[in-house]
Order: C-alpha cells, then structure tokens, then sequence
C-alpha cells in the first residue's frame, strides 16, 4: 500500500443504514431511471463493471479518469445520485486555486496541494478552460498579527511554494490599491476557476476512454452477492452488488467512493467504520455592488487566527467578474443545506451525536469530537471491505488537489486491489 495514506480500519462486516452521495447527466430519459452521460461509455442496460466510483464530484470523476487511463481494458463507472454531476460541494464553493501555504508541512494537505494546483493548471491550459493566476495577498494589518504572518510565510517555504515575498505597506498599495494593512505575504501562483467546469472536463475525457457514468443512480445498500445471478455469464466474477433506491442493481469487482458530504454513510453502509462523521456547516458569502469589483484585483485573506479552523472572511473575485466576501460558518442542519432554513432531522441527529469546537466550517470530526485535519482514507476488513476503498475527508484543498487526489488513489487501487 502507498505508506502516505492514512487508514482507517473498520471491522467490515454487513450494515443497515441508507446513503445519499454523489453529484451531469446531459441526455436521458424523463423517467429518473438511472442514465448514462451522453457520448462514450457503456449503456445503461449494462450492469457489470470491473471498478465502480461512488460520488460524481471533481475527486470521483478525477479519480474515475485516472483510472480508466491507467487501465483502459477494464470497465469502470461513475454511479451519482443526482441528474446532474458536481453540483454539490464542487458546484458551491470559491473557486479558488489553493497555493499549499497554509496546511502542516509533510502533510498529504500540503503535498497533494502543491502538486494538484501545478497538475490542474496545466490541464486548463491543455483543455482550454479559462483561468485567472490573479494571485493572492494574506494581510496583517495589527501588529500582533505580524509574528503569526512570519510564521506562515515560513511554512510556505517548507512546502515549496514558489515565488512567496513579504511584502511591506507600499507594496500592499502597488498589488491592490484599495487594501491597507502592515505587512502581506504575496503568493502569486494562488488562482480562480470554475470547479464543476474542471469537473465535467474530467466526465468527458472519462467516457471519451470508455468509462460510463450513470446519474439518477442513488446508493442504498451493498453487498456480497449472495449466489451466481441466473443466467449470467459472469458468474461470480462481480460479486458486490450496489443497489439503488428504486429497487435496481450493479454488479462489480471493486469499488472506490468519494461521496463527499456523506462519505461516513456510505462507509457505514458497506460495513465499516462510521467514523470521522461529517458535521455541515454553511459558508454564506456576501457580493459586492457591481459597480464596486474595482476594488479588489486578487484574492484578499487575513492572517488566519489558530484557534479556529478556518481561513477567515476574505475577498475572492470570481471568473465572471464579480467579487465574493465570505464565508461566514454556520451549523447546517441539512447536508445538502444552501438554504437558511433547509432542515434534515437526520442530518440533525448526526450532528447532535457528534459535537465538537464551536464555530468550525464543514469538516470531519473523529469521535472525541476533534477536528480531522488531513485527508482520510478507509479500507476494511472483510469479504467487502477487501473491495473498497473510501475517501473519507476531502476537504477544502480537495478541488485544487484533485488530479494530485486522483493519481494517489490510482496507485492505491493498482496496489490493493492488484490490477
């Protein structure tokens, strides 16, 4: 196994529960049956894959892509829940290309940000998908504030961000005129994109290699095949079957699932460990008056505060040419909750059990209720447990480190699944 991965390991054996995960789907019948993404892939009818990815987010369709390149004899499908793919945390967020300089220094968050914000840059400019490297100040402006500014520009050194400069008052003025502050860090390989236009390049050039991706498909149970479906050539060579909803199955040898908002389900649902559960909470964001976006060139953060888990309320310009300042943190009490008042007694009830530090955004929490820092992935024990792989935290740089995200997992799945 790839040592940098950290695991999980949960006593697999068979669990109740019911799932939700998962994010285009641009043809179809009106019938909400499950249905293939136009152009390429296998057709609905089939049921039969070697790898299922559970999640059609940027990291599932990232890794699905991946892995359909890596090994292009194999049949792998994508199964999401809704009509449409990445329209949930990679369709609602920022869209800012993350530089690495805020997390721990050999941290798979660092790592796997400096390599992803390098790889996705590059696969924008091969794909044609408008970017802006516009940069990004992180401003001091108490003098208390400076020390901890200091210490963050180091860490940046640490995890090799190029071209990092502490820059005094005048150059804060020259970089944003409208910005007063006492010392910056100016990082200007930080950028913006369209996350989920990221995402539905990765669908394409999936299909393109053959991959399908089937939409309307939510997860509720799977399992160990019970016996040899009648009539079926395979026999008992696809023995987990997924189901869904409505009643319908797929047949595989492996999966892989980057359900996102509910990844602690879906793993509980296959049998392993619940644990880190999800805790939602709602990033709400303010605009700036049209007429205003003159007075922010590039991304604008303060100096984040270490006794809280977030970055801060910053100014973030976006690729239609408006400004973002956000997100504040408030507790979601649905997963799916953009709304104020959406509300799931479910989602509710996990939260409830799950409590941890006041004020925190989205984020993963283990059962002592502390913040899961890095990315986390669950293998079980097993009959199923042997077949999957989860990704179980994601967060917040997951879209900039996505392709980095994806060839991590492609090794993982090569190596334990022996492909």
């Amino acid at each position: 196994m790839v040592p940098a991965l950290r695991y999980l390991v949960g006593a697999c054996g068979r669990a109740r529960g019911g799932f939700a995960g998962g994010f285009l789907g641009a043809c179809g019948s009106a019938s909400g049956r499950p249905r293939p993404l136009c152009g390429g892939g296998r057709s609905a009818s089939t049921s039969s894959f070697d790898i299922v990815i559970v999640g059609g987010g940027i990291v599932g369709l990232a890794s699905a892509r991946a892995l359909i390149l890596r090994h292009p004899s194999l049949s792998i499908g994508v199964l999401e829940k809704e009509k449409d793919l990445a329209v949930h945390q990679t369709g609602h967020n920022s869209g800012v290309i993350h530089s690495g300089i805020y997390y721990k220094p050999e941290s798979l968050k660092a790592k796997l940000c400096v390599q992803g914000a390098a790889l996705l840059y590059e696969y924008c400019q091969q794909k044609g998908i408008s970017y802006k490297q516009c940069g990004k100040l992180i401003v001091a402006v108490e003098q208390e504030e400076i020390p901890r500014l200091q210490a963050l520009y180091e860490r940046g050194l640490q995890n090799g961000i190029q071209g990092l400069r502490l820059i005094q008052q005048e150059d804060i003025k020259k970089k944003e005129p409208y910005c007063r502050g006492l010392m910056a860090i100016d990082c200007p390989h930080t950028g913006i994109v369209d996350y989920r236009q990221v995402a539905l390049s990765f669908a394409q050039d999936f299909q393109e290699a053959g991959g399908s991706v089937l939409t309307n498909f939510e997860v509720k149970d799977i399992e160990m095949a019970k016996e040899s479906p009648s009539r079926s050539i395979d026999g008992m060579q696809y023995p987990i079957v997924i189901k869904n909803t409505k009643g319908e199955e797929i047949r595989c040898q492996y999966v892989v699932t980057c359900a996102g908002l509910y990844s602690d389900r879906i793993s509980e649902l296959s049998g392993c460990t619940p644990d880190p559960r999800i805790v939602p909470f709602r990033g709400d964001y303010l605009l700036l008056k049209p007429e205003k976006c003159y007075l922010v060139k590039g991304n604008i953060y303060p100096v984040p505060d270490s006794r809280f888990p977030f970055l801060g309320v910053h100014f973030t310009p976006r690729m239609d040419g408006s400004i973002w300042l956000g997100p504040n943190a408030v507790l979601a009490f649905k997963r799916e909750g953009y709304r104020p008042f959406d509300f799931s007694a479910t989602d509710v009830m996990d939260i409830i059990i799950n409590r941890g530090p006041a004020g925190v955004r989205a984020q993963a929490l283990d059962r002592d209720g502390n913040l899961v820092e890095d990315f986390v992935f669950d293998a079980g024990v097993g009959n199923i447990g042997n077949r999957v792989l989860h990704v179980r935290n994601a967060p917040s740089p997951a879209a900039t480190s996505s392709l980095a995200i994806s060839g991590m997992i492609a090794d993982e799945v090569q190596q334990r699944f022996e492909l």
